[in-house]
């Protein structure tokens, strides 16, 4: 029988961040203990309104980044000042689960942030529910995008959705992962 292949962050989740995380807010089963749900990640692009090749190029970089395929997503309402119609494509997105949502999480946590200019660690901004929003500027920090094909810098935003139920759960969820937050938040 052939082992089948387990992403290194998964693996130390189920050996090492749980029963850390047990011992930290005495959980009584392995149940109780947070843990990684999905991995959001979107993009808006206003400025596809008057370029209609953006959302396709913003496709393709999205779905390079995640390993799994981009969709567009569409306004819901006409804004005239905007020059919005309904059912525009105006941004980009993909939701990542189970082992592609790890081995995601392992090259941005290895590769990518630590290719942002003067990067001194992330914000502690979470959202009252344990889930946390990670802005980034720009999207050539990925090794994947190959920056001579790149025409427009663009950003976007990766958003770690938990089960835990606090703010400080969900912190030292992300904390054992690695996620190099700056020293806001004592232990």
């Amino acid at each position: 029988m052939e082992k089948k292949f387990v992403p290194t962050l998964k693996k130390q989740y189920q050996e090492q961040i749980v029963n850390s995380l047990m011992k930290e807010f005495n959980y009584k089963t392995v149940m109780q203990v947070p843990r990684l749900e999905k991995i959001v990640i979107n993009q808006g692009l206003g400025q596809a309104i008057a370029d209609k090749k953006l959302i396709d190029i913003a496709i393709e970089e999205m779905t390079t980044i995640a390993g799994q395929k981009a969709v567009a997503t569409v306004s819901k309402k006409d804004i005239s000042n905007f020059k919005l119609r309904k059912k525009m494509p105006i941004g980009v997105r993909v939701t990542l689960r189970r082992d592609r949502m790890y081995e995601f999480l392992e090259r941005l946590l290895a590769v990518a942030l630590p290719r942002i200019r003067d990067f001194r660690g992330i914000n502690y901004k979470f959202d009252g529910k344990g889930n946390y929003t990670l802005g980034i500027s720009e999207q050539i920090i990925f090794p994947e995008i190959d920056i001579d094909k790149i025409n427009r810098i663009l950003g976007m935003d990766i958003t770690f959705v938990t089960t835990a139920k606090t703010d400080e759960e969900g912190y030292a969820l992300l904390r054992e992962f690695g996620f190099p937050f700056k020293n806001l938040k004592k232990n």
